[in-house]
């Protein structure tokens, strides 16, 4: 199945090339969605779509390797999405023969969906949507559907070039970091960028490349007039901003990116993501982040996806 790494954000599953995948011809470009019932496979799949790939929801593993070959040499189809799931029981069992089959004449990722188990069971809970594998295997608890549905997607993550888990993500931010991961595909961009400001207090992004705790500067959480109010607020922002060691910092991480920006697109990397934290994600991290954006605009002239996940 290639060079796959067992790390949770990893390179496009494209082996020992400098370029990036949209540069191939004449074969497509194809990303195949799987994951857990309910970790956002519907929202990836519309995100791809906004972002000029050809997308098919539920094709049927076994379809897969002839509709490629009839669509190969179609150049209105480059990128195509298609999206598999535990609704296909019959087939899971030699899903990663097929899949190994077609990685080997085919430009092919394969991207795999979770989350945490309370956070499946919450989304759930809200939605009041029954799990597929009730359907599958009878009556059931949805806590023993998960872990049940777990155990029968293991083979598609074992075999998955990219895992994302989407715990901590909304629809809004699900879509964002499909974009900012799959857009450089359709747009002109060297490489996308994504920039996460967070809240430490509410855990840390699973899917980040590189990670910056900013706890140390001056907080303006302290200030009973800026409290209330968002780091992306002028007055906060320029608290944060304007502070000696705020810029100190800055001109280490700037200088940090900066250096390895040229690396990274020579090496033919796609995406980077970055994760700026903070306690609670509403005053200092998002104001860095803001800050981050512009220089990495004004320096290279790339388009950052900003994320401010616990801003609210």
């Amino acid at each position: 199945m290639g060079n796959r790494q067992e790390v949770k954000n990893k390179e496009m599953g494209i082996e020992d090339q400098n370029i990036s995948p949209a540069a191939y011809s004449p074969s497509p470009y194809v990303v195949i969605v799987s994951g857990l019932s309910g970790a956002g496979k519907t929202v990836a799949l519309r995100a791809l779509e906004d972002i000029g790939f050809f997308c098919i929801d539920n094709l049927p593993v076994t379809l897969i390797e002839s509709f490629l070959s009839t669509i190969k040499t179609k150049q209105s189809m480059e990128k195509i999405g298609i999206s598999i799931d535990i609704r296909e029981k019959e087939f899971l069992s030699d899903v990663y023969n097929i899949l190994s089959s077609i990685k080997d004449r085919y430009k092919i990722e394969i991207l795999f969906l979770e989350a945490e188990k309370n956070v499946m069971l919450r989304r759930y809970k809200e939605t009041r949507r029954p799990h597929p594998v009730l359907s599958m295997r009878g009556e059931m608890d949805i806590e023993t559907a998960i872990e049940e549905e777990i155990t029968l997607l293991s083979v598609i993550r074992d075999a998955a070039d990219r895992i994302i888990d989407t715990s901590t993500y909304t629809p809004h931010q699900l879509r964002h970091l499909i974009t900012s991961l799959y857009g450089s595909l359709t747009e002109k961009q060297a490489v996308n960028i994504s920039l996460i400001s967070f809240g430490y207090k509410f855990g840390v992004p699973q899917n980040v490349d590189i990670l910056f705790d900013v706890r140390f500067l001056p907080n303006p959480y302290f200030i009973p007039e800026l409290k209330a109010l968002k780091g992306t607020d002028p007055v906060v922002y320029d608290f944060v901003i304007k502070k000696k060691e705020t810029k100190e910092f800055l001109s280490h991480i700037t200088g940090l990116i900066d250096f390895l920006l040229p690396h990274y697109i020579r090496e033919g990397r796609t995406y980077l993501v970055v994760g700026i934290g903070c306690t609670g994600g509403m005053h200092r991290s998002p104001a860095i982040v803001e800050e981050i954006s512009k220089h990495i605009d004004k320096k290279h002239g790339i388009k950052s996806y900003v994320i401010h996940r616990d801003m609210v």
